[in-house]
């Protein structure tokens, strides 16, 4: 006989549910209607959600990136696109290269006997443990001395000759200077969830894999990978809402051509134009937390419905 406990809820459940998904999702809607909405629209709050909407926010927020001149603008103050691709490309890359070197970190603890092998794994996890204001002086110093390249050398010069500038070539104000921090920050939390998925991982796969011919590169790329895909997506929406959120060393070792999405905004808070620009700038800033978190979560499903098919 079916239970028909699960028939029947008690409507306080479904009045609970709903005020979960008006906080969790009202928010969201709220900014994305102000952020089409012109200021004395948003100031006079006339209108509620029937209005006509318009781009004119987005053209003021983006007017740095687009090809064209918005007609309301005489000009561009605020170089949010070209902070929005930094951060893009920063949180990307940072993410791409974390899972890379995690999940061979986290194969080689798991799967190889070494000495020292138990405390290794628990020091990676205390070096996450480290606050990021801790790694500020040091990073900041290394990153402006240490981390230099002579501009009178061959690679310094030519390095000056393609991006500008007279003093030497360092890792603070580019790209890759903030990208190494990150993936170093991140890297100690990327191990530790992919070592719990990686033990899961039936030895007796990879055993058949190697009978069957498949050298070392293959078991961990065509056999091993495959079967932690959710683990990788998980580590990769932690991993990326932290580099696409962080705000102290960035403002540290960003220039203004490397500056980050955070920075901008709380720099240069006072000087955006009218209440809708804010609510583009923050619907831009929500969207790709959003989709990659969409998108890393279609990959654990896949993965746990994969793996409960095989069960």
């Amino acid at each position: 006989m079916a239970d028909t406990t699960y028939d029947r809820q008690n409507p306080a459940y479904y009045v609970l549910i709903g005020i979960l998904i008006f906080m969790s999702i009202g928010p969201v809607i709220l900014l994305m209607a102000n952020s089409l909405r012109l200021d004395v629209d948003i100031t006079s709050g006339a209108g509620g959600l029937l209005f006509m909407p318009t781009i004119r926010n987005y053209e003021t927020a983006l007017c740095d990136i687009l090809w064209y001149e918005p007609e309301h603008l005489r000009f561009c103050t605020i170089r949010f696109g070209g902070a929005f691709i930094n951060s893009l490309i920063i949180a990307l890359i940072s993410t791409a290269l974390t899972l890379v070197f995690g999940c061979m970190a986290a194969y080689a603890l798991v799967r190889f006997k070494f000495m020292g092998r138990d405390s290794l794994s628990l020091s990676t996890l205390a070096v996450r443990m480290i606050p990021p204001a801790v790694l500020l002086v040091p990073v900041f110093s290394l990153w402006n001395n240490a981390f230099c390249i002579d501009n009178e050398s061959l690679v310094g010069g030519w390095i000056r000759d393609m991006v500008g500038g007279r003093g030497d070539v360092c890792l603070a104000g580019t790209h890759s200077g903030i990208i190494i921090v990150y993936v170093a920050m991140n890297l100690p939390f990327v191990i530790w969830i992919l070592q719990s998925f990686i033990v899961q991982v039936p030895r007796s796969l990879e055993e058949a894999a190697r009978v069957d011919g498949a050298g070392p590169f293959q078991v961990f790329f065509l056999v091993v990978l495959p079967l932690i895909k959710p683990g990788l997506a998980a580590a990769s929406i932690f991993t990326f809402r932290i580099a696409w959120n962080e705000y102290l060393l960035a403002s540290a070792l960003a220039d203004r051509d490397t500056m980050t999405v955070p920075i901008l905004i709380v720099n240069n808070a006072s000087e955006f134009d009218g209440l809708g620009t804010i609510m583009a700038t923050g619907m831009l800033l929500a969207v790709p937390p959003i989709l990659f978190t969409l998108f890393a979560s279609r990959q654990i499903i896949t993965g746990m419905t994969a793996g409960a098919v095989k069960g």
